[in-house]
């Protein structure tokens, strides 16, 4: 089976099974749906900078790059960590840790996420 996961998100179940969410509509109905808040599987294009923080308080998070060029900004307790990632690049956040990113040109990634009490604040 072939799919884009710039249209169809997966979630993965933690028992070796996934799950199928079409895009549309995704984010209006996350809540309504409790599977999605597992392992997301997602693909997304960044045309500009991150306008928020955000954090996943339940598990790390894998960014690969596709395209383009991004550089990753983590809070740690010395600081602001920084990340530069060209095409093929991952970056791991951890667990707990405040990041946004710079999108110095537009830029594909995939994201494998545990979503679950994920939090946003302004930049």
């Amino acid at each position: 089976m072939r799919l884009d996961l710039e249209d169809t998100y997966l979630s993965l179940d933690g028992q070796g099974g996934l799950n199928r969410h079409p895009v549309e509509g995704f984010w209006e109905t996350i809540d309504d749906n409790s599977d999605i808040l597992s392992t997301l599987v997602s693909a997304y294009v960044s045309e500009g900078d991150w306008p928020n923080w955000e954090m996943h308080p339940g598990g790390d998070e894998v960014l690969v790059l596709v395209d383009g060029r991004m550089v990753m900004i983590l809070e740690e307790a010395g600081g602001e960590r920084r990340i530069e990632m060209a095409p093929g690049a991952t970056c791991i956040v951890p667990k707990g840790a405040w990041h946004r990113a710079i999108v110095p040109e537009p830029s594909r990634f995939i994201a494998i996420t545990y979503g679950a009490g994920t939090q946003h604040r302004a930049v």
